[in-house]
């Protein structure tokens, strides 16, 4: 709605089909790939795929994620490495395809979308926290890698969302939480930004959590 050409992917194949429709069908310019952000070779295609749709990247969007709700000691060797694939690995891969497709148009804006648990410790979620925690580091030195190739890098790091995330079933109603609309406000807001001004990290709340 704000003029952007989108690339939307996710893994599932469907679902990425069914929003490029939705999009298609209300007007907008929208294309989409599946991809799985942990293998290297599927996010250069998918960022390939892009550049070669609409011509260039200006904005790339950082939002696949897992959770895991589990201790330490119950956490499978499996379930670690594939929440850090994800997670931590997946945004690495997806910077670096992007960064010099960036630099190649004269700059840009890399958005991670991570979380409250990347600075804020909870129990029975400590692969979560490590990955998040992990994000929120590689987000501030790439920012400040990249910055003076007029690369923008900002961490969005949100509380409780309403999504499917970890099988859950969304509640466009609830007011406990945030709406994934509220993550996108973030990022339009900080592409307003004037070109001097790089909020860097962003912590957002619900305004009125459960009791």
């Amino acid at each position: 709605e704000a003029g952007a050409s989108v690339v939307v992917s996710a893994r599932n194949g469907d679902e990425v089909a069914r929003v490029v429709t939705e999009l298609g069908a209300a007007g907008h310019r929208a294309a989409g790939r599946p991809c799985d952000v942990s293998d290297p070779d599927a996010v250069e295609q998918l960022a390939a795929h892009a550049e070669k749709t609409f011509g260039g990247i200006d904005i790339w969007i950082n939002n696949a994620g897992v959770i895991l709700f589990k201790p330490a000691a119950e956490t499978t060797t499996e379930e670690w490495t594939t929440l850090i694939a994800t997670n931590l690995t997946g945004p690495f891969l997806c910077c670096r395809a992007a960064i010099p497709r960036l630099t190649a148009r004269g700059g840009g804006y890399i958005f991670n979308i991570s979380s409250l648990a990347g600075r804020y410790a909870h129990p029975n979620m400590t692969a979560y926290n490590a990955s998040k925690y992990g994000l929120n580091g590689f987000t501030e030195a790439l920012m400040q890698e990249v910055r003076s190739q007029g690369i923008k890098v900002s961490c969005i790091m949100p509380g409780s969302v309403s999504t499917s995330l970890g099988g859950r079933t969304p509640d466009p109603d609830a007011t406990n939480t945030l709406q994934p609309d509220d993550i996108a406000q973030v990022v339009l807001d900080l592409l307003a930004m004037p070109a001097r001004a790089l909020p860097s990290l962003v912590e957002l709340r619900p305004s009125q959590p459960g009791k």
